[in-house]
């Protein structure tokens, strides 16, 4: 197979880190000299996702007979702490999900990943776009492979702002505002959030942020993980002044996000709420949830909405790129050769289809059709930048920090200066 080197190319992309420290992780178990066994967690536990992830690695095996995989199916709320657990008792699995920013840097440092720039094959190579592979970066080098693009944004339903007089989609605060009222006026929960699993919650913060901040104070904030601009606060102030509206739905601080007709996905699917903030994975999500389990025909989607004397550039986005990566000790051939594979055109249209999403590679995108998808990716093309999401960028004690904080704030036991100090003060610690 041929492989590409493209660290002179991410290098310029890469955010700089600090020296990385080595370590250890477990290794693929090689069952004889003649086969390779592989340990594969993903975190679709049901339907059309984890579908695809079965049809792909029995297809992986046919073409590769002399590896095996054996692949687990974690619900998406456990995988963060079961995947950290394994990693710290060095029995990770060789191949795991990964979402950049500061929690990849941190196993990187801790020498539980595999640099895998070398061995990017050249089809993989022309497809993905360099920004799109530099969210896998550290220190110049890859250290994962994307499967998905998934900017943010509101997903709405269409039928439910027709039912209460929207005619159209809010572009500013102020006009969420009415909408909101609107909404409320009609007996329609205006705004799902699944307040239980922290982080839904933490995004309505995430993106006030990037409305409030300019690029630079976020790329500050992101070396430094400390929110010393005063733009911090004033997202924090502008988001509490917000939650006064009452925008969100009835116990919304015990709602999930994904799981079950009464989860914040749920409540849009069963039109028992309007909209929902969330990334590019909601509509599949949402057509799991449905009663017939098919993509919700009136689902709609619009970006953030711009907030008075914000610094953040018109039309700029947040998201994450999911993809998976190699444990260090991972038969390196196989377990990449397993990366590129799920990188290939028909691979990456199957599973743009089957998770209802935007493939990263770029040939791929052509299968997307959804209404809502397809305005998200209009969005995104033409996005003067795109940041991380915050939890993710900042790793993982202060991205901890920033979501408890928000959902504290979100219950009433704290206020926007008491947000900023928490995330401070778990910066402080290291």
């Amino acid at each position: 197979m041929k492989r590409k080197n493209r660290t002179a190319g991410i290098l310029a992309l890469a955010v700089s880190t600090a020296m990385l420290a080595s370590g250890c992780a477990s290794g693929g178990d090689s069952g004889s000299s003649d086969t390779v066994a592989l340990t594969f967690w993903q975190n679709s536990t049901t339907g059309e996702g984890k579908a695809y992830w079965e049809k792909t690695v029995a297809e992986f095996e046919a073409a590769n007979p002399k590896v095996t995989i054996e692949m687990q199916s974690i619900q998406n709320e456990e995988m963060d702490g079961k995947l950290q657990t394994a990693l710290n008792s060095g029995d990770a699995p060789d191949i795991f999900m990964a979402r950049g920013g500061g929690k990849l840097v941190d196993v990187v440092a801790a020498g539980q990943a595999m640099d895998i720039t070398d061995f990017i094959d050249e089809a993989t190579s022309a497809a993905v776009p360099e920004g799109v592979l530099s969210a896998f970066a550290v220190e110049g080098k890859i250290y994962g492979m994307p499967t998905a693009v998934l900017p943010g944004g509101i997903y709405y339903s269409k039928d439910l702002f027709a039912e209460a007089g929207i005619d159209t989609v809010p572009a500013t605060m102020a006009e969420l505002g009415t909408a909101v009222d609107k909404l409320k006026a009609a007996g329609i929960a205006p705004i799902a959030v699944g307040a239980k699993d922290a982080w839904p919650a933490a995004q309505w913060y995430y993106f006030f942020a990037q409305r409030a901040c300019s690029q630079d104070a976020m790329d500050k904030a992101a070396e430094s993980k400390t929110f010393d601009d005063a733009c911090w606060l004033n997202a924090s102030e502008q988001m509490e002044e917000f939650i006064e509206t009452e925008p969100f739905n009835d116990g919304f601080l015990t709602t999930s996000a994904q799981q079950g007709a009464g989860s914040s996905a749920g409540l849009l699917a069963n039109h028992q709420a309007a909209m929902e903030l969330m990334g590019a994975w909601n509509p599949g999500v949402i057509a799991s949830l449905t009663p017939d389990e098919k993509p919700l025909a009136d689902l709609g989607w619009f970006p953030f909405p711009e907030i008075d004397g914000g610094e953040g550039a018109a039309g700029a986005m947040m998201g994450g790129v999911d993809g998976f990566t190699c444990s260090a000790q991972a038969p390196q051939e196989e377990c990449t050769d397993f990366l590129n594979f799920f990188m290939q055109k028909e691979q990456q249209e199957g599973y743009a289809n089957a998770f209802h999403t935007l493939p990263a590679n770029t040939e791929a995108q052509d299968v997307v059709t959804d209404d809502a998808l397809m305005s998200i990716l209009e969005a995104y093309n033409e996005a003067p930048y795109v940041t991380v999401w915050l939890d993710t960028l900042f790793g993982q004690n202060v991205g901890n920090a920033l979501n408890t904080g928000v959902v504290d704030m979100l219950a009433g036991k704290s206020g926007a200066a008491d947000l900023v100090a928490g995330v401070n003060a778990a910066a402080a610690k290291g």
